[in-house]
């Protein structure tokens, strides 16, 4: 029989979204035969976006401005809390969010265009904030590194977090910015295990082509983080060390963790596919995030959101920080980016100034 239609997807269902007026739930009439069906594809439209910098003021967030160059993600890892966004496409947060991609082809032009308003503040910009700017798709669009054109000829700083090893492809231009302190990346590593990499993130790069770029990111003077995330309970954490030790050696500076987040339909997709994929530990795993979220399996809090609370979250960042201390990392983020060097570059037929300071 041929590879079914989901082959490399990270759920097999598609849920309405929690904004739809409808519900629909599927049924086995008897008349299913994957193998008639062709492999389901990836589609890309535009995303006519009249705005590239998105804003925030959530108090646990370390950055106030971001830009997502995509919106859904071909990489289809099927616990990403940011899912439920395609609800606000009108689209479903399964199979759809990773299938029915939006790309933003004018992003370069309006970042140009809102860094030199006159009222324009400079701050670090965030870069994989939700879905990821080097998913399989940028590696023909090329708009994320249209934006980083666009960043450094403005001086202007930026922190990326991806889990692609496609960035080693910009280390060109991030490595001159991070040498005058505006660029930092941070690259996420959910697991070594290959195998349950493969199953939870279909469509992300292996766990050792992760460590090659952070070496390779490393080496080219740039400061380099891991993000162990998400862990997730039971199935997880118990690498959270090896994760760490295997990126020091790599050359990450610094570290993070974050605990695993199942907002909206999530929770419904991530039950699905520890059915399908480990169903000896399903009811361990969920009653060990409700530990982790007091007695939910997704808790919203500012301050909780990100490591939960209780016993086992106060464990599991012990053992985070002992893990630090003994492999020489640090657990705050990259060196501070600059923000005094911002300038608007001349456009063609500009006038130039008539007095320099």
């Amino acid at each position: 029989m041929s590879n079914p239609p989901f082959h490399y997807r990270g759920t097999a269902s598609n849920p309405d979204g929690r904004f739809e007026p409808h519900r629909r739930e599927t049924v086995d009439d008897g008349w299913w035969q994957d193998d008639d069906l062709p492999p389901l594809k990836t589609s890309l439209e535009r995303d006519h976006a009249r705005r590239i910098v998105t804003r925030n003021d959530s108090p646990d967030i370390p950055f106030e401005q971001s830009i997502n160059p995509y919106r859904g993600c071909e990489h289809g890892c099927v616990y990403c809390y940011a899912r439920p966004s395609h609800g606000y496409l009108g689209l479903s947060s399964g199979l759809d969010f990773e299938t029915r991609l939006f790309a933003k082809p004018n992003a370069a032009s309006l970042l140009d265009a809102e860094l030199r308003r006159s009222g324009y503040r400079c701050r670090t910009i965030a870069m994989g904030t939700n879905t990821d700017p080097y998913q399989p798709v940028e590696r023909r669009q090329r708009i994320t590194r249209s934006i980083l054109e666009v960043l450094r000829s403005f001086r202007h700083p930026v922190c990326i977090t991806t889990k692609s090893a496609l960035i080693v492809r910009d280390i060109d231009i991030l490595a001159p910015m991070a040498a005058d302190g505006l660029a930092s990346v941070a690259v996420s590593i959910t697991t070594l295990d290959r195998d349950l990499a493969r199953s939870l993130e279909p469509r992300a790069a292996v766990p050792a082509q992760r460590l090659a770029a952070i070496r390779a990111l490393a080496a080219a003077g740039i400061p380099t983080a891991v993000s162990v995330a998400p862990v997730i309970p039971v199935l997880t954490d118990h690498e959270l060390e090896r994760i760490l030790e295997a990126a020091a050696a790599h050359g990450a500076g610094t570290a993070s963790w974050g605990l695993l987040r199942l907002p909206f339909e999530v929770k419904e997709l991530f039950d699905q596919w520890l059915v399908q994929h480990r169903p000896g530990r399903r009811t361990h795993v969920l009653d060990q995030i409700r530990e982790y979220r007091r007695g939910k399996l997704h808790d919203s809090t500012f301050g909780r959101r990100f490591t939960g609370d209780g016993p086992l979250s106060v464990l599991l960042d012990r053992r985070f920080h002992i893990a630090l201390r003994r492999l020489g990392l640090s657990p705050r983020p990259p060196r501070h980016l600059r923000t005094d060097l911002f300038a608007a570059p001349p456009r063609p037929g500009d006038q130039l100034t008539l007095f320099q300071w």
